[in-house]
């Protein structure tokens, strides 16, 4: 005798506890993420939305950005280059994601800007999270790598010499610097879209001159890996060549 089938299963029913009507809300917690933006009869000017959503979402990507890091840095630590080497790629790629949301920024009127930068107090990106983040973890990545190479019997300048020899350790090397670059990237368009908003002339919410923003632009996280570059070029050209 065949046993009598059940009731058929009800798949728009939430399986999950908490708020909203769906799994897909409760999992993502939609409701307490959606409600974390100004409501429309609070906004000092309609494009406050836009700058919240960019912000936001911006330390999202940092939060995981740097998460990944840390995991990298954890893994070299532990002398695992590879696994490392992956958790790299998938940060600087959630740093492209940060850089490329600043051109909806750069979609804001100059002018109805001010309507909202009046209402920032003294908000700054230099009190942002995720730069926080992004910064200790870019340390303890490259002291992680550095041990490393330190430990091969390398220096960074024979590391790329003999790459071929020490692949894993080549492709860290290139990692750490395709992070470091996208740093670089990042704050020179974060540097470009405050100097469209509001000129280069002017202070920043906290006091500080445009200006100043601009110089440190030109600061490396980890100014080994571009040293070394230099220094190639230097024993190149100093090699012996064969005369003609």
């Amino acid at each position: 005798m065949s046993e009598q089938a059940g009731p058929p299963e009800d798949y728009k029913a939430p399986q999950l506890g908490g708020p909203g009507a769906s799994d897909y809300e409760r999992y993502l917690r939609t409701d307490e993420l959606l409600s974390l933006q100004k409501t429309a009869d609070e906004w000092a000017h309609r494009d406050e939305l836009l700058f919240t959503t960019v912000h936001q979402t911006s330390e999202l990507w940092l939060k995981f950005a740097a998460g990944e890091m840390d995991e990298a840095a954890r893994l070299m630590e532990a002398g695992e280059i590879s696994a490392a080497v992956r958790l790299m790629r998938r940060a600087v790629l959630a740093l492209d994601y940060v850089t490329s949301s600043l051109e909806m920024l750069e979609k804001m009127s100059p002018w109805e800007y001010q309507e909202i930068r009046v209402v920032l107090g003294h908000g700054s990106g230099f009190d942002s999270p995720g730069f926080r983040a992004v910064a200790d973890t870019t340390r303890r990545a490259g002291r992680a790598f550095n041990r490393l190479v330190a430990g091969a019997g390398l220096d960074l300048v024979e590391l790329y010499q003999r790459g071929r020899e020490f692949e894993q350790l080549y492709q860290a090397a290139e990692a750490l610097t395709d992070w470091d670059e996208r740093i670089w990237i990042w704050r020179f368009r974060h540097y470009a879209t405050v100097t469209r908003s509001i000129g280069e002339d002017t202070k920043g919410t906290q006091g500080t001159p445009v200006q100043v923003l601009g110089k440190l632009i030109a600061q490396r996280q980890l100014p080994e890996l571009w040293k070394a570059r230099a220094t190639l070029v230097e024993r190149f050209d100093a090699q012996e060549r064969p005369s003609a």
